[in-house]
């Protein structure tokens, strides 16, 4: 990674992060592989056959290059074959209920009638799932948009407090004199950041862990400060 890391200071905020960031999981795909980690939904796959199974797995290696290199056949590909996968699901799925319902009067069919309920049960309790809740008054809300309102309210108020006041808008007082020398930020700065923040945490939309930049040492902390001057420069953020 140190090698050939892409380290040199670039022109554009997209460019210079994304040839950076493609590079970082490049390496730690092929060093430490991929994993998504986490508690994942339970899917119903009692219905899945051959094909189906060859669909997905495609559709899963088609994603992997995608990740990799974000080119226009590789978004191309993975495209025909997310429509592959689910075509084969829809016709895989549609035969395996009809061949359910003609046997459900046999002790087969009613064996798969009570498998199926028993996964969807479990499926209820997961703490994804959550089916009800209630409101400041206890009455019970069990509408989507009412249950992600109710929490939006509990959140707000976790981290506003109860503070109601009225907004305000800051003034534009500083004219183009005050605005135009501005401290570059510094290494040290961004050394020190790094050191404070805490590792083991979940990763953010980028897909890169803070180990990684602890683990580059000083290399790191001079790029990441390039970028962030960059940044302050040219009054954007990377797009990803």
């Amino acid at each position: 990674m140190l090698g050939e890391g892409p380290w040199e200071e670039g022109a554009d905020v997209d460019d210079m992060w994304l040839k950076m960031a493609t590079c970082v999981r490049k390496v730690a795909s092929e060093v430490f592989g991929v994993s998504r980690g986490g508690k994942q939904e339970v899917k119903e796959t009692w219905w899945w056959n051959d094909e189906v199974q060859r669909a997905i797995k495609e559709k899963k290696e088609c994603f992997k290059r995608l990740h990799l290199d974000k080119s226009a056949t590789n978004i191309e590909g993975y495209r025909l074959a997310k429509r592959s996968a689910k075509r084969a699901v829809s016709v895989a799925k549609g035969q395996a209920f009809d061949d359910l319902y003609q046997r459900l009067g046999t002790k087969e069919g009613e064996k798969d009638i009570y498998r199926i309920a028993r996964t969807r049960e479990r499926k209820t309790r997961d703490i994804n799932q959550i089916k009800c809740i209630k409101d400041g008054t206890d009455r019970l809300l069990v509408k989507d948009e009412e249950i992600k309102d109710r929490w939006r309210e509990y959140f707000d108020k976790l981290f506003n407090g109860e503070n109601e006041g009225p907004a305000f808008k800051l003034d534009d007082s500083f004219d183009d004199t005050n605005r135009r020398f501005v401290r570059r930020i510094q290494e040290a700065e961004i050394g020190e950041a790094l050191k404070r923040m805490k590792g083991g945490k979940a990763m953010g939309p980028d897909g890169i862990p803070i180990e990684v930049w602890r683990c580059l040492g000083e290399r790191a902390v001079v790029w990441l400060t390039k970028l962030f001057n960059l940044i302050f420069r040219s009054n954007k953020m990377p797009e990803e």
